[in-house]
């Protein structure tokens, strides 16, 4: 094995081999076991989020596949209707082109030729993460099967009346020109006005005073209301007002509706675009006005003065003309809610229109009743609240946008205006008889992408018909996704699963938590903290990752801060850590949180396991010839040529038989863990096996018998020699086979150089049995002893770092109060203690020996004792500590007089204050220890 671990060497190469023999298909006769990757867009490149969920639904993966499941992680893309045409339009529009200059069809070629040579960014990104989906079955939501079933779909649930066409309002984007869903909206609070109005009444020289946001509304007013039991209006209800600007006398209505004690208690009505107007506006029978154009100009239903004008240019009219007229009482500093498309950024307006729905509540309550009987599980089960509240308020579903790109709404229209829904031209003419000449026009409206995305569990696998891999694998084992999609995809999954399948499609929908940057903020281009996840796998130079990061900024004055931000914080770029590394710290960080904090270091510390993993290996190969190998035979793992029992068949030393202990309540806790969806646990569990007990304890322990003079072994000693090597070389294979499906590459490098010396033969670990709890039996004496030989250790070494005595200086030790376990322990394992303590001599104190000046340090009951004589000077010690507590206690009243400080606590970031609070508590420690090792030293010179 090469010196040093270099996964950029490996990792393309075994991830090629991998897929050249289809390994990630699904194989053999054990039970189906089926995750459906959330398709990621077309247009974009794998971020963070993608990457920790791909790493977890893998881990799962190649889990169930070596316990013997039929595996299927089903790939593939989405189409992305609105985030595709925008990308191609951007394009054309730096070409001086616009999409309308352009015909459909014309349009529809650009876009399928930028997919054909960008959509293949994703693919490659997965490959490089080491992604087990079987290729073979990739599908795209445009691919002509998946578009055949979302016709299918549509033309179903319009026959059952569940899908209808309505002139609703919806939430219309000006920029982009199409209707938008209730969950494409992003609403927030912005600084704004509040106008109060004056409506003169009708009749007389009374008023009314109106509160709104938005003053150019009142175009499109058609009533005022108020309610029923107000008694300051009860005299004008069925009075008019007239309508300032547009010359219009309107009705003052009673509706419950309206708040006594929001601003005057005065509502004005504007059914054509406000959706709490709309509602009351049915209730009472009012005209709707509409006043804009798609792109949010005022139209020709306002005065002629206003045609034409931006929404925002007329509202600075409107209120010029109310104020020269006496007509605004006041205005004031407000703040609301606004609402803006996800997409464009453009505030939305409530427009009426005509849209296609889904008639939702019948397909919801199947969903509800499904995660309800438990059907499906939600984990954490939390998610379910979230699930339950948002399905038992849901509303119709509208589902055509007006877009280019996109699954065509497959309805026709006649000259007459007749709607005709059907599979294609030629079954509409045959179901209704029409000839070749009457003229059919196909809608222009594309369906939403989460429609086609709701199929995706069933019609990945052949639906509508009925295809073996939809019989095999319908429903899948397990979705993981992100709590932001619930409602997106998760709730319309359930729904068109259970109307189209008759069952749900996934037993359990596990919910990750969000991944954020290492101060708690949301990794976004505008803050200038986005990774690349294969940054951190392959590196990147700084000045690279600053033009990464500066370049396409919305706001191209915020780059000079990024830049500032980016070279402080990485001043040499991102080193290379491999893929391994970061996969195992997603792992790692998998807890139930739904926020998760990701720091780069943490990274580096997992890239130094794999080093240390590396090390272990070449140590294996390098103290186990071919030779020894040849004598064990082969067999697959876990069998008796394997890492089974074949190995009783030599003496065990209790250090073999506890190494194997070990493992075997490491893998239990790792079956209960993977079950439970608990991957930190998982990581955690193989973590501390490979690096405690495996690398610094078991290895250490082996050495003493591996490194003997072999030619001075005695036929007793042989033996143990053998079934050292044994164990270190199975327990190490099988370790590659657990640790796996969280780190496949340097385990597959490393498994196909160890398996020989294990005696298992196979072509790659991946294919290869997880090994199990019951083939290493728990065994409590030999973890008895080997936990008395750590206790014995770890005190000595506590006392050199407590006394700064180099480890490479060989010390004396004393035993005192020692039981007759500990004299038995002590008599078989005094070999051990001296070589992984560094010990110069081992004593056993009889009661009442004379103790020399000694530290000590508690073992279980025994204490260990290090004469301090010719191993320090106390006074030269404690001038040495004396002087790092005094500046420890020095840095600790500066943070204290800082933390004290309001003005700091109040004005500087939340995130300093935090760190300088756990800076507090570090020093806090420090002093705490620090003060304890000077009295220590102190005792020494009394």
């Amino acid at each position: 094995m090469d010196k040093v671990y270099a996964p950029h060497d490996i990792e393309r190469r075994i991830y090629e081999r991998w897929e050249s023999h289809g390994w990630f298909a699904p194989h053999g006769s054990g039970a189906p076991y089926c995750i459906m990757i959330p398709p990621p867009n077309v247009t974009g490149t794998l971020h963070m989020g993608h990457a920790f969920q791909h790493t977890l639904m893998d881990a799962l993966s190649r889990y169930q596949r070596m316990r013997g499941r039929r595996v299927l992680w089903q790939p593939g893309t989405d189409h992305a209707g609105i985030a595709t045409q925008m990308v191609v339009e951007r394009q054309l529009n730096a070409q001086g082109i616009k999409r309308t200059d352009l015909s459909r069809a014309a349009f529809l070629e650009r876009v399928w030729a930028w997919k054909e040579q960008s959509g293949g960014t994703i693919t490659s990104q997965m490959r490089r993460l080491g992604d087990s989906v079987d290729w073979s079955r990739d599908r795209f939501t445009m691919d002509p099967d998946m578009s055949r079933a979302v016709t299918e779909v549509f033309v179903r649930l319009y026959a059952e009346g569940l899908i209808y066409r309505g002139k609703r309002l919806v939430n219309w984007d000006p920029v982009l020109l199409t209707a938008l869903s209730d969950l494409e909206v992003q609403s927030h609070e912005e600084d704004g006005q509040l106008w109060h109005l004056r409506y003169p009444l009708a009749r007389g020289t009374g008023q009314v005073v109106v509160a709104t946001t938005r003053p150019e509304t009142l175009l499109g007013d058609t009533a005022v209301a108020v309610h029923p039991q107000d008694a300051r209006y009860r005299s004008l209800i069925g009075q008019k007002v007239h309508l300032p600007l547009a010359e219009r006398d309107i009705p003052v209505i009673a509706d419950e509706y309206v708040d006594p004690a929001f601003g005057s208690g005065v509502v004005k009505i504007t059914p054509a675009h406000d959706f709490n107007d709309y509602e009351l506006g049915l209730r009472h029978g009012l005209p709707l006005i509409n006043i804009f154009t798609p792109r949010a100009a005022l139209a020709d239903t306002v005065p002629e003065r206003f045609r034409g004008l931006d929404r925002f240019e007329a509202r600075k009219r409107v209120v010029a003309e109310l104020s020269a007229a006496g007509l605004i009482e006041r205005i004031e500093k407000h703040r609301s809610v606004i609402p803006r498309g996800d997409r464009s950024g453009a505030v939305l307006e409530p427009y009426l229109t005509d849209q296609w729905y889904v008639k939702i509540a019948p397909l919801a309550q199947p969903a509800i009743a499904a995660v309800s009987e438990g059907r499906t599980r939600f984990v954490p089960e939390n998610w379910a609240r979230t699930y339950f509240e948002w399905m038992r308020n849901i509303r119709d579903w509208c589902v055509s946008r007006q877009l280019w790109w996109g699954h065509r709404i497959p309805a026709w229209y006649d000259e007459k205006g007749n709607i005709y829904v059907a599979r294609n031209d030629a079954e509409v003419r045959a179901q209704h008889g029409l000839g070749a000449d009457v003229v059919l026009r196909q809608d222009e409206d594309v369906l939403d992408t989460w429609f086609s995305s709701a199929l995706w569990p069933f019609s990945t696998l052949g639906w509508p018909e009925k295809s073996e891999p939809l019989a095999t694998f319908y429903p899948s084992s397990v979705l993981v996704t992100g709590f932001d999609i619930i409602f997106f995809w998760v709730a319309r999954m359930m729904m068109m699963g259970l109307k189209f399948m008759g069952e749900v499609p996934f037993r359990d929908v596990y919910i990750t938590g969000l991944i954020l940057d290492e101060h708690g903020d949301k990794m976004s281009k505008s803050r200038g903290n986005v990774i690349d996840p294969l940054d951190i796998v392959d590196g990147i130079p700084l000045e690279e990752l600053i033009t990464k990061r500066t370049s396409g900024l919305m706001q191209p004055q915020l780059a000079p801060a990024i830049e500032k931000a980016t070279r402080r914080q990485y001043p040499q770029g991102i080193s290379p850590h491999g893929t391994d590394a970061l996969r195992l710290t997603f792992a790692a960080l998998a807890s139930p949180s739904r926020e998760i904090r990701f720091e780069l270091a943490r990274v580096g510390g997992y890239r130094n396991f794999c080093n240390k993993l590396w090390n272990a290996a070449r140590f294996v190969t390098q103290r186990i010839s071919a030779a020894d190998a040849s004598e064990r035979g082969t067999g697959s793992a876990g069998t008796a040529g394997g890492a089974g029992t074949a190995v009783q068949e030599l003496p065990l030393s209790v250090a073999d038989r506890w190494i194997r202990s070990r493992f075997g309540r490491t893998l239990s806790a790792v079956e209960k863990a993977f079950a439970e969806y608990r991957f930190d646990y998982v990581a955690t569990a193989l973590y501390k096996f490979t690096y405690d007990d495996y690398c610094d304890w078991y290895i250490e322990l082996t050495k003493p018998v591996l490194e003997a003079d072999t030619g001075a072994v005695d036929a007793e000693a042989a033996p143990a020699r053998r079934a050292a090597q044994r164990t270190l070389a199975q327990i190490l294979e099988a370790l590659q086979r657990a640790l796996h499906p969280l780190m496949p590459f340097i385990t597959e490098e490393i498994w196909l150089r160890v398996a020989p010396l294990a005696g298992v033969a196979g072509e790659t670990v991946m294919l290869e049995a997880y090994p199990r709890a019951p083939d290493f039996a728990v065994d409590e004496q030999a973890e008895r002893e080997i936990a008395w030989v750590q206790r014995v250790v770890l005190g000595v070494r506590q006392i050199r770092g407590e006394m700064n005595i180099s480890p490479a200086k060989r010390i004396p030790v004393l035993l005192k109060d020692a039981s007759a376990e500990d004299e038995a322990h002590l008599a078989r394992h005094r070999t051990w203690l001296q070589r992984l303590a560094g010990l110069e001599s081992l004593t056993l104190l009889q009661p009442g020996a004379r103790i020399p000046q000694c530290a000590m340090a508690l073992a279980g009951t025994l204490s260990v004792l290090v004469p301090m004589a010719g191993l320090i000077d106390p006074d030269a010690e404690a001038e040495r500590l004396g002087r790092l507590l005094a500046r420890a206690q020095t840095d600790l009243e500066k943070i204290r007089e800082r933390l004290a400080r309001e003005s700091f606590v109040r004005n500087a970031p939340a995130q300093v204050v935090t760190l300088e609070r756990e800076r507090a508590a570090e020093l806090e420690r420090s002093v705490t220890g620090l003060a304890a090792q000077l009295d220590r030293v102190r005792g020494l010179k009394a």
